[in-house]
């Protein structure tokens, strides 16, 4: 913290995941906040955990679970599944609407002011695909909880390492490797310390209004400072 400065909090959702742990990885590496908290389901891997990470390990599924979230300045959200990983649609939803949505709206009555959140290419509240139109109600109700700062990323297919295996992905990736040249650039992969670089970046500049990155935004943002 800087003299007579207002230490900065941040509250990371999602820090167990491939964007997530990457924005945990640059948050401690950098000197944006003074307190950086977690929300998980259990404890972090030692990789990512340490003296300067506040770890939440709570149930999502019991009674309040978010009543006792921390005040912070800022809310990271990346965080999600697949409907496949969920087992259902209901579930699904529940993971990736539910959840985010509570936390955010606990976290702005607490006093948190910006928001940032991991969304999807596509996302849209009307689109007939259900993934599309879960991320799209997402991003509309966040925007309407009244944060002053809302930032939400929506990258195309990501690479990187995960902790499990999505054929799905894989194969994806493979493709989109092997035929970057003829996809356009709205859809071309993007790597995952790609995401949270920028998410980071829109933190760092803290802009009031609702700024909305679209994956080719997302990748070139830091293309000067990332490797590709």
């Amino acid at each position: 913290m800087k003299d007579g400065m207002k230490e900065k909090k941040v509250l990371l959702v999602g820090a167990t995941g491939l964007i997530g742990g990457q924005c945990l990885k640059f948050i401690k590496q950098g000197s944006l906040y003074d307190h950086i908290h977690t929300i998980t389901r259990s404890a972090l891997p030692k990789n990512l955990a340490g003296s300067d990470v506040i770890e939440h390990v709570v149930d999502f599924d019991g009674t309040d679970p978010f009543s006792s979230l921390p005040q912070v300045d800022h809310v990271i959200i990346a965080f999600g599944t697949t409907i496949k990983k969920a087992g259902s649609k209901d579930r699904f939803y529940e993971v990736d609407f539910k959840y985010p949505y509570e936390i955010a709206k606990k976290a702005f009555e607490k006093g948190a002011d910006h928001i940032l959140m991991v969304s999807s290419i596509g996302a849209d509240a009307g689109s007939m695909f259900f993934y599309n139109r879960v991320k799209g109600e997402l991003e509309d109700a966040i925007i309407a909880t009244g944060y002053d700062k809302v930032s939400i990323f929506r990258p195309s297919l990501l690479l990187g390492d995960r902790k499990e295996s999505r054929f799905g992905e894989e194969f994806g990736q493979f493709l989109s490797r092997s035929f970057m040249f003829a996809i356009p650039g709205q859809y071309k992969p993007v790597e995952a310390k790609a995401v949270a670089a920028a998410v980071l970046t829109c933190a760092e500049e803290d802009k009031s209004g609702i700024r909305i990155m679209e994956s080719s935004e997302i990748r070139k943002m830091n293309e000067g400072t990332l490797k590709k």
